[in-house]
């Protein structure tokens, strides 16, 4: 079966931005302030600034009038004061919408572009955008609460495809989408292309995984069938994966076994990149899996590399247990409060000690002493070389 060519590149600044509809590209001022009106306090949008080219305008309704905020490139970076800098643009937008700051109100309501055009433009632009017509959806193989999982065939290739059926709902994908452009990685699932469709139907196409999640393949096989070296195998896969999301400076915030999936050749691949962000962002924490997510990102909506780290170390968890839903037998509710004391699970029956004690340092409270998915994959390297030296 052949391989489809995809861009090996990652996504240009301007794509990350253009991407928000909260950016409306090349606008005039007077264009900026009638999608502004009537006035309401804390609206905002950004566009191309048309009196310095290459720059940005940030346009803010404040006390019945618009102000326009020039935003300037510094050494990389972006800023409007000089004195905090960002990433890039939604990194901006996004520290605005916790503090005024100095401006003269806290974003509050973005005006968003309508429609997915943009967006299908983009990706056209970067190399990521397939043709509909050479898609063909065979099989639905998942339901969700935002539309269908398929299988699919593109140009004799058997993938999978996400399909996102309406105009708002698809929007928030195809952030996800984009962070997909950026991450290429055997033990991350490869993103194919992306179909944006102007009625506003959204298709994420990525590899086709056989075997499905990592949860159901556990729970479905069993200990009778998985060995020890293949649960160790399926725990290293993951640790090298979130070792290049660390190395690139992404943070998953969902990683769980049901986001891992499995091929056809037994190679565990993480996914499900819709909470994925640059490490430095924050995010509602109303719909994190409570189980999974470290104490201070609940408290404190504090995500990193080390948030990750703990949601990993539950992910071993469920490894080991072959697929049972962590803290057994505690409800919901007394999870969490009985984790800041200190409570850390028992180990699952049979797993191995020096397995359990990398667990153990997963969650560990203080987030500094917590190890990098680096120092894991050492240590799981080294557990997994003495096990087939012995």
């Amino acid at each position: 079966m052949r391989s489809i060519s995809v861009l090996s590149l990652p996504l240009s600044p301007l794509l990350l931005v253009s991407i928000s509809r909260w950016f409306h590209g090349k606008i005039t001022r007077e264009q900026a302030e009638l999608l502004l009106y009537p006035p309401e306090t804390g609206l905002f949008l950004a566009r191309e600034s048309t009196n310095y080219p290459g720059d940005y305008t940030l346009c803010v309704s404040c006390d019945g009038k618009v102000e326009h905020y020039r935003i300037i490139y510094h050494n990389g970076k972006l800023s409007i004061d000089e004195e905090e800098f960002f990433q890039n643009l939604m990194q901006l937008v996004e520290h605005y919408t916790k503090d005024a700051d100095g401006l003269c109100t806290r974003l509050i309501k973005p005006k968003l572009m309508e429609g997915t055009v943009a967006a299908q433009d983009e990706f056209s632009r970067s190399g990521w955008a397939l043709n509909r017509k050479e898609l063909k959806l065979i099989q639905t193989i998942g339901k969700g609460e935002f539309g269908d999982v398929m299988v699919g065939d593109y140009r004799g290739t058997k993938v999978a495809v996400k399909c996102i059926k309406h105009d708002a709902t698809a929007q928030a994908f195809i952030a996800e989408a984009s962070v997909m452009t950026q991450l290429r990685h055997n033990n991350l699932v490869q993103l194919l292309g992306v179909i944006v469709e102007e009625r506003g139907s959204l298709y994420i196409v990525t590899e086709y995984m056989a075997k499905g999640s990592l949860v159901d393949y556990l729970r479905s096989r069993g200990r009778t069938v998985l060995g020890g070296d293949c649960l160790l195998k399926f725990s290293l896969d993951v640790c090298e994966a979130m070792e290049y999301l660390e190395a690139n400076n992404f943070v998953h915030r969902d990683l769980a076994a049901r986001n891992v999936l499995v091929s056809d050749d037994n190679i565990a691949k993480v996914s499900d990149f819709g909470l994925t962000k640059e490490a430095s962002s924050t995010q509602d924490t109303a719909k994190l899996p409570v189980k999974w997510t470290s104490p201070e990102a609940l408290r404190e909506k504090r995500f990193s590399t080390k948030s990750d780290v703990w949601s990993y170390g539950i992910l071993l968890w469920e490894i080991y247990s072959f697929g049972r839903v962590p803290y057994p037998r505690i409800p919901l509710k007394e999870v969490v409060p009985r984790v800041e004391k200190g409570y850390k699970m028992d180990a699952p029956d049979g797993c191995p000690v020096v397995v359990y004690d990398v667990m153990k340092q997963c969650w560990t409270l203080d987030v500094g002493l917590r190890p990098s998915f680096r120092m894991l994959r050492d240590k799981l390297s080294h557990i997994r070389a003495k096990e087939l030296y012995l």
